[in-house]
Formats: structure tokens, C-alpha cells, sequence
């Protein structure tokens, strides 16, 4: 989504530089002011931590550390969720946040650079989710993490959820990847359907040149795929321009210089994308050993309900839940927050904790 993302990053800067900067220089200053903690029992501390043998940044925020700690795994690749800082900041009331900029990401990869950032392999990132894992319980003192794992996370996150019941309380998908080893392809051939709607033929040509075996893809056209998704659909295309767009460039967390290492994070992580298009959901297992959770947006192009809620009818966990969040696409959790916190204290805070919904 690297493009898209570029594209709508020109189209903000084309404003005259000197007020676009001024207005963001008070815009960020309010939204600092919002993610103050002062709560006795509050916590809020970030900066590297050596994890994998680099430097990864983590984040820990919440207004009280007697709260469930929520671990989340972001997508992307390379797209990390510190920037929704500001738009998330209620659910902090509720739960104690630990935000991770994986390898290749964020603040991680700004800090090391693309010669920093070591093995790039899904299976590096899993043990790497692993050490964070053993970092949070320790800093924080709790025997289990609660998993909140959104879009390109959600395949690290069912992998995880999967092998080590025994580290977390519950497992949270939201816009849920379910890969079936490149047999569904009903996504793809609906971005065909849309595209020739729309008369756009170069944009159907390249589709269509890319083939529907997405195992088959290189990282170019894993990426060129995922562009043309997003901008082919209203919803998630004003998704991108107003929510995470501007997230980015408002972030009281990043200054302009990490703004740039973000997007350039973004690129450099394409290369784990096609790494997770043959792995087949169903074949890793149905049995998950956790609560497991599916909130998914209503009207998702790039990761649609179909396939998550096939997937979560033949799972099987000690307590299971499937929503959908209406008027929502892709990034359902960050357009919505109010909903998706709703949802996170009405059917998840209560089994991981044992309190009743309203405690």
C-alpha cells in the first residue's frame, strides 16, 4: 500500500509548505496534550529494547496498570500503529497498550536503518514476537498478554495464538487475513469486476497480467495488487487519505524526519508480503487454544468477512466471537475506534478477566 500512501502524502504537501507545517506544529501540540498520563497508576515509557538481536521500539501506555495488557501485532507490512496514538487514546482507560514497531517498521526501522534490521522471514518475526512477549510479562508483571492483531499482523497473530495458550489470555483478529494457500482468489476477481466498472483498462490490464495465484506473485506486484484495491474502493480509499494519512502526519509521536522513515519502512518491508500468500490457514490448524475474536469491517475489499468468517465457523476455542462494524472497510478498528473499543469491553475484557461487561 506503499504507493497509495505516497500518492496521498503528495497530494497533502501540495498545500503552501509554510502554513501546511504550522498547522500541523499546533495540530500535533493538542493531540500531545490529549495523550497525556497522569493517573498514579498510569504508565507511558517508549524506546528501544534489544529484541532479536536489534533494537526494536516499544510502547507502553495506560491509565492503569491493574488493567488487561494488550499486545498488538501490526500490519503493514512495515505500517506500525503508534500513529493512532491520538485516535485510540480512550481505549488506554481500559487496557494497558504495548505498541511494537517490528523489524522493518516505524521507529525500529528508523533507528537502525535497512542495514539494521537483519533476517526479514516471517519465522524471524514469530521468535521476535516471542522475546516482546517475554519483555511485556516481565516489565509489567502479568502471567498473560491479550493479542490484538490487525490486517498483515493477524497471520503472526493466529501463529502465535495457535502455539502459546500458555502466553495469552485471548487472541483479537481485526481485518483479519485468512490465507488458503491461493485458492480463494474471490477478492481478486472482485477488484476485476470493480476496475472494469469503473473503466479503468490500464489498471484491469495489470491485474489481469498479474494472474489470480497469488503465490505466484513477485513483491512488485504484491504490492501493485494491495494499490489497486485500496483505490479502487471509496470507503477504503477515504479510509486511507483521512484516518491513516492523516495519523502519520499529525503524529505528536513522529517528527518529520520519522515520517519519512515510515514510508520508507513501508517499502522496504513489501519484501515479507508475498512470504505469507501459500500459507493455508486451514492446514496450520483450526484449533485455536484461546478465546478468539474476529471484528471485522462490513465492507473490507482487501482482507473481505467471506473468508474470516469460513475460517472462524470451523475454528474451534474455548469461547469464540465473530462481529462485523458497519460502514468500515479496511483499518475498521482505527476508523471506528469508539465501536471497536466497545466491542473489546463488551465480549473480550470480560473473559479475560472474569469481571462482568460494565466493570
Amino acid at each position: 500500500m506503499i504507493g497509495t500512501i505516497a500518492t496521498a502524502s503528495a497530494a497533502l504537501l501540495a498545500t503552501p509548505v509554510a502554513g501546511l507545517l504550522g498547522y500541523r506544529q499546533l495540530k500535533r501540540a493538542a493531540l500531545a496534550r490529549r495523550l497525556r498520563i497522569t493517573s498514579a497508576r498510569g504508565i507511558d515509557e517508549s524506546g528501544p529494547v534489544r529484541i532479536g538481536g536489534i533494537e526494536q521500539w516499544i510502547s507502553i501506555r495506560g491509565e492503569d496498570l491493574d488493567n488487561p495488557v494488550i499486545l498488538e501485532i501490526h500490519g503493514g507490512p512495515g505500517a506500525s500503529n503508534l500513529i493512532y496514538a491520538a485516535r485510540t487514546r480512550d481505549w488506554e482507560r481500559h487496557f494497558t497498550i504495548v505498541r511494537w514497531d517490528l523489524r522493518g517498521s516505524g521507529k525500529t526501522f528508523g533507528h537502525g536503518g535497512p542495514d539494521g534490521q537483519g533476517d526479514m522471514t516471517l519465522d524471524r518475526l514469530q521468535a521476535d514476537a516471542l522475546e516482546v512477549t517475554a519483555h511485556v510479562r516481565a516489565r509489567l508483571g502479568v502471567a498473560k498478554v491479550l493479542l490484538v492483531a490487525n490486517s498483515f499482523g493477524t497471520v503472526l497473530g493466529l501463529r502465535l495464538a495457535r502455539s502459546h495458550p500458555e502466553l495469552y489470555s485471548a487472541y483479537v483478529g481485526t481485518d483479519q487475513n485468512i490465507m488458503a494457500g491461493g485458492r480463494d482468489r474471490t477478492a481478486y476477481h472482485a477488484l476485476l469486476a470493480r476496475l472494469q466498472r469503473a473503466g479503468k483498462r490500464k489498471e484491469l490490464a495489470d491485474a489481469t497480467a498479474m494472474g489470480p495465484d497469488a503465490t505466484a506473485w513477485s513483491t512488485h506486484q504484491w504490492s501493485r495488487y494491495n494499490k489497486l484495491v485500496v483505490t479502487s474502493h471509496p470507503l477504503t480509499f477515504d479510509t486511507m487519505k483521512t484516518v491513516v494519512i492523516r495519523s502519520l502526519w499529525f503524529s505528536p509521536r513522529h517528527t518529520l524526519r520519522e515520517v519519512r522513515g515510515y514510508l520508507k519502512g513501508m517499502t522496504f518491508s513489501e519484501r515479507l508480503g508475498p512470504q505469507a500468500m501459500g500459507i493455508d490457514e486451514w492446514a496450520e490448524g483450526t484449533e485455536i487454544p484461546v478465546p478468539f475474536f474476529v471484528f471485522q469491517g462490513a465492507e473490507d475489499v482487501l482482507t473481505p468477512p467471506g473468508p474470516a468468517k469460513r475460517f472462524f465457523d470451523d475454528a474451534t476455542a474455548p469461547v469464540k466471537d465473530f462481529a462485523l462494524i458497519q460502514d468500515a472497510g479496511h483499518f475498521a478498528s482505527f476508523r471506528h475506534p469508539g465501536r471497536f473499543l466497545e466491542l473489546m469491553l463488551t465480549k473480550v475484557r470480560p473473559v479475560v478477566t472474569g469481571e462482568p461487561v460494565g466493570v
